[in-house]
């Protein structure tokens, strides 16, 4: 092994860590953020490893010791050292321990933190997610309960808390996120004053970190919905340390949820899979199968994306089983949307991203008749989409009778993610803009976007 790393023979190296571990090329993708078939060609020597992000992932996933290669890796003892390593920025080094005290770091930092701290964390080339993953899933947390001068945690004052959370996850699926990412925050504030000045025993503690997670895995989403790619990780992460706290691992399941969504849209689609296969890895045992089911449809997105059409098939199908089987006991409550319509949405996302708009479009009609009316940005996301599996088909007049209905809800809704989708379908019809009803729906989309302008 040493004489591989010393060569940077990273294909022998992973060959001998998969057999000397009894690994599949699978477990080795979910370490290291390769490609199970990237992987292959690598340990076989029709490919080499050069970009060193990737080999940085690579190391780190594993594990290898840093006095092990010429790179600059975390050393262990910085896990406890004052500073930590440079690719981390504060408190929310994943190698830190589990503790209240750091679960409130990282609530800072994504609250209040620097933006400079935030992107020397978050742009670490995929080195935090695979660290703030693997942390998560085998980390200790230590209890949560304070005994102090403060008021007491009531039951109570936490229901309402609750409430407050499931009203912004209401008022984001009816209306979008753009006027909530504020409120998030500030919800946020107040719960980490709680955490930080009132009494509570653990079993309280647990719960006021699960609602913290809550809110925190949603905020991160408001955040991401409004356009900002950078920001969003860090509330993810600091999800993932409350849910730690809380001993809920629906609640890191859902981050893991949002942190593979951040993944398929930013160009990391082998984040996606593998924060999925994580989380599903964790709550396989529970008996959540709406829950489960959420999480392949994120997987499958990741492998279309990465134009794996067995691997997205499979996932998406299997999803469609479970959603079918019925939501039990165990499955969360804030877990309320997914539904056959969300599934077949996600499925006609898939096709489109795999190139098969005939198969797009009949399934975004399925979701058209299942979704609920309610929730006006999913249904104007999956519209946009279906426009675009028309105008890819050739079918015009279907094509722009289904865009005039995503331009209806485009008037109504904040949301800078659904108006990128609403800008790549209008970005579509530039090229037939003589067909005239093309030029229909560019004409009041123009009309639209200089009344925006003006006010």
């Amino acid at each position: 092994m040493r004489s591989a790393l010393k060569d940077w023979d990273f294909g022998r190296a992973s060959r001998l860590i998969r057999l000397r571990g009894g690994l599949r090329q699978e477990d080795m993708s979910q370490l290291t953020g390769l490609s199970q078939a990237f992987l292959s060609m690598l340990e076989s020597g029709r490919r080499r490893l050069t970009n060193i992000d990737k080999i940085i992932e690579f190391l780190v996933g594993l594990g290898v010791p840093a006095d092990l290669v010429a790179l600059p890796l975390p050393h262990a003892s910085e896990s406890t050292a004052e500073e930590p390593p440079a690719q981390f920025a504060g408190d929310v080094d994943p190698a830190l321990p589990w503790t209240a005290a750091r679960m409130v770091a990282a609530l800072d930092t994504a609250v209040g933190g620097s933006a400079m701290d935030r992107r020397r964390f978050l742009t670490a080339s995929g080195v935090a997610l695979t660290a703030f993953v693997n942390a998560w899933d085998t980390a200790e947390a230590e209890p949560l309960r304070r005994a102090a001068d403060g008021s007491r945690l009531t039951a109570e004052l936490l229901d309402g808390l609750q409430r407050t959370t499931d009203s912004l996850r209401t008022m984001d699926a009816s209306d979008g996120s753009g006027t909530l990412t504020n409120l998030g925050n500030r919800h946020l504030q107040f719960l980490k004053h709680l955490l930080e000045e009132t009494s509570y025993d653990e079993a309280t503690g647990r719960r006021l970190a699960a609602i913290i997670a809550d809110t925190a895995t949603q905020t991160g989403w408001f955040v991401f919905d409004s356009g900002d790619r950078d920001r969003p990780l860090s509330y993810l992460y600091a999800a993932l340390r409350a849910a730690k706290a809380s001993q809920d691992v629906r609640l890191g399941a859902g981050a893991l949820s949002y942190i593979a969504i951040h993944g398929y849209s930013t160009g990391a689609p082998h984040h996606a899979v593998a924060a999925a296969q994580r989380a599903r890895d964790k709550i396989k045992k529970l008996g959540a199968p709406a829950l489960e089911a959420m999480l392949l449809t994120r997987q499958a997105r990741g492998h279309a994306k990465m134009g794996e059409r067995q691997a997205a098939l499979a996932a998406i199908g299997r999803a469609a089983e479970l959603c079918a089987q019925g939501r039990t006991e165990h499955d969360p409550d804030w877990l309320y949307w997914i539904n056959e319509g969300e599934i077949h949405g996600q499925a006609g996302s898939v096709y489109l991203d795999l190139g098969d708009p005939r198969s797009a479009v009949a399934s975004f009609a399925k979701a058209r008749a299942a979704l609920n009316p309610t929730d006006h940005r999913t249904r104007g996301q999956f519209l946009s989409r279906a426009a675009t599996a028309h105008i890819d088909q050739g079918d015009l007049e279907a094509g722009c009778s289904t865009a005039h209905e995503v331009l209806d809800l485009a008037e109504k809704l904040r949301s800078a993610r659904f108006d990128s989708h609403v800008a790549s379908m209008i970005q579509q019809l530039h090229p037939v803009a003589h067909n005239p009803y093309a030029q229909e729906v560019l004409e009041r989309r123009a009309a639209m976007t200089a009344t925006r302008s003006w006010t």
